[in-house]
C-alpha cells in the first residue's frame, strides 16, 4: 500500500463525516469518525498485501481496539449530547474543519508502523512479538476499566460536582491515557522484529505521536487546565494531585 495514499484515505474520510457534522452541528460523528478512519485503513492495508498469523493478530488488535474505543465514545457523547470541545468551533467552517483536516492527519500518523508492517514480506517472530500482545492487552483492560469506572462515576448523580479517585483512577489521574499509549508501544514492540533499521526509525513516529498528542497537546493538558479551573482551589483536590501522579502511580 502507498503510504501516502493512506493519507489520502483518511483525509477523505473525516472530511466527508465534516460535512454533515458541520450541517447537522453534531459532535456526534467526531469520536466514532477516528475509529471508523482506522478500520478502514487497517482493513485495506491487510487485505491488499500477503496475510500471515501476524497481520491476522494485528489485523484484530487493531480491530479490537478501534471498536472498544469508538463503541464507548459514541455510547458517552450519546449520553452528554454535545463536545465542550467543539463550542467555540461549532458555528465556524473553517475552525470546525482544521479539527476533522487534524484528526485525518493524526490517524495517518499513527498508523504510520502499521502500514509498513503490512507491506513486509517476511515477518519475524520472537520475544517481542509476545511481550507486545501482553502490553497491548494490559493497555487494552486499563483503557476500558478506566473508562467504564469513569462513566458510572460521572453519571451517578451522588457525584455531581466531583472528580474520581476511585478504582484505578486512584492510583492514576489519567488511566485511560496511560492504557491508550500502553496499546499503541505494544503494537510497535508486536511489529519491531519485523522491521528493518530505517523501519524501526520511521515507525517510531506512531507511538511517539500519540504520546505527544496526549501528553502535551489534546489530552492531559486541556483535562488538567480545566480540572484545575474547577477545583484549584480545593483543598482535597490540591492533596489528591499531590498523591496521585499524572500517568504512573506514585510510590514514595
Amino acid at each position: 500500500m502507498n503510504i501516502f495514499l493512506a493519507l489520502v484515505i483518511s483525509l477523505g474520510i473525516n472530511l466527508l463525516m465534516f460535512i454533515p457534522a458541520f450541517i447537522l452541528k453534531t459532535d456526534k460523528l467526531t469520536d466514532i469518525s477516528y475509529s471508523i478512519t482506522f478500520i478502514v485503513l487497517v482493513l485495506y492495508s491487510f487485505f491488499i498485501n500477503d496475510v500471515s498469523l501476524l497481520t491476522i493478530l494485528l489485523l484484530i488488535m487493531v480491530v479490537i481496539w478501534a471498536i472498544r474505543l469508538g463503541g464507548y465514545l459514541l455510547i458517552r457523547i450519546r449520553k452528554i449530547g454535545k463536545d465542550k470541545r467543539f463550542d467555540d468551533r461549532r458555528e465556524n467552517f473553517f475552525s470546525f474543519l482544521k479539527f476533522w483536516i487534524l484528526q485525518g492527519v493524526s490517524v495517518f500518523f499513527i498508523m504510520i508502523p502499521i502500514l509498513l508492517f503490512m507491506n513486509i514480506e517476511n515477518k519475524e517472530f520472537n520475544f517481542l512479538v509476545v511481550f507486545g500482545i501482553i502490553i497491548w492487552l494490559g493497555g487494552l483492560i486499563l483503557e476500558s476499566v478506566a473508562d467504564y469506572q469513569k462513566y458510572k462515576f460521572i453519571n451517578d448523580p451522588l457525584n455531581k460536582d466531583k472528580w474520581i479517585d476511585k478504582g484505578v483512577w486512584k492510583y492514576s489521574r489519567h488511566p485511560n491515557y496511560l492504557g491508550e499509549m500502553m496499546i499503541w508501544i505494544g503494537l510497535y514492540l508486536f511489529m519491531l522484529p519485523s522491521f528493518s533499521f530505517g523501519q524501526s526509525i520511521f515507525g517510531l513516529m506512531g507511538p511517539l505521536y500519540i504520546i505527544l498528542l496526549i501528553n502535551f497537546v489534546s489530552g492531559i493538558p486541556l483535562l488538567e487546565k480545566g480540572a484545575n479551573k474547577k477545583w484549584g482551589n480545593n483543598i482535597e483536590y490540591k492533596s489528591y494531585k499531590k498523591r496521585v501522579g499524572i500517568l504512573l502511580p506514585k510510590f514514595f
